[in-house]
């Protein structure tokens, strides 16, 4: 692929509205490049080490900060993971009906696209709900705890390996709604620790198989960069709420023209 300057500017619109807004830059991207005319395999591929690499600096400024828990994450690894490999490994298997996989990513990608939207919409209900029964004795002693944490995991590792999507949004709902009483910032920096190895595995999966395009990459990655760094800059100073809900909608509609 040649060169494209579309493809540097959809990296900093998306890497601006996530630092801006915190909205998981998979559920973004992705769509942008169907819509670039990028094949869904590729589109998924690329994304994915995107979001790897993307979120990597995440990880150092969360440590530093001490927002990460290193047990949740080690236990939404054990299922994310091995789903991920899983679902690798089935994909590969029917590689020869390029055809088939296309349509079982749009097909998925709709469903998850759907699915964030409603998340980014409700997420501060779905929070308050969760508080409400943060003071219940299974969020802090339950022994099923841990094998929800890697029932979550093993989700979110099938969705975000199809579609590249799941690990932001969905995964931070998900987390708040076993974890109640840990707080925001840390929530956040577990979720982005967990993504990594997560898209990073899927993603090197997809390049093995062919679904990877580096020019593309470099390209996302040239906008992105600065675009989370003038968006984190400027959080705050925007209206939140209505760029969520603005992002919510355009999600929903591109999800339901995915799949119908």
């Amino acid at each position: 692929m040649d060169f494209q300057i579309g493809f540097v500017i959809a990296g900093l619109i998306v890497g601006f509205i996530v630092g801006l807004t915190g909205v998981g830059g998979g559920s973004l991207m992705t769509p942008i490049l169907l819509w670039f005319g990028i094949p869904p395999t590729t589109a998924v591929g690329t994304d994915l080490l995107y979001a790897a690499f993307t979120k990597m600096g995440g990880i150092f400024v969360h440590h530093k900060k001490k927002n990460i828990d290193w047990s949740i994450t080690a236990w939404l690894s054990l299922g994310s993971v091995p789903a991920a490999l899983l679902t690798l490994w089935i994909l590969n298997s029917i590689k020869t009906d390029i055809s088939a996989i296309n349509s079982v990513i749009k097909c998925s990608l709709g469903w998850a696209l759907l699915f964030t939207s409603v998340a980014i919409i409700f997420k501060k209900k779905l929070m308050v709900i969760a508080q409400k029964y943060s003071g219940d004795k299974f969020h802090r002693e339950s022994k099923t705890q841990n094998a929800l944490t890697v029932a979550i995991g093993v989700l979110l590792g099938l969705t975000v390996t199809l579609t590249s999507i799941g690990a932001g949004a969905l995964g931070t709902v998900t987390l708040f709604f076993l974890f109640p009483l840990l707080p925001t910032p840390k929530l956040v920096g577990t979720e982005i620790a967990h993504a990594v190895p997560l898209t990073l595995v899927a993603g090197l999966g997809h390049a093995s198989m062919g679904n990877l395009d580096l020019i593309l990459l470099g390209q996302l990655l040239m906008g992105s960069l600065p675009g989370i760094f003038i968006g984190s800059l400027l959080s705050g100073k925007v209206p939140d709420l209505l760029l969520r809900n603005a992002i919510a909608i355009m999600l929903f509609f591109v999800g339901y023209n995915l799949i119908f």
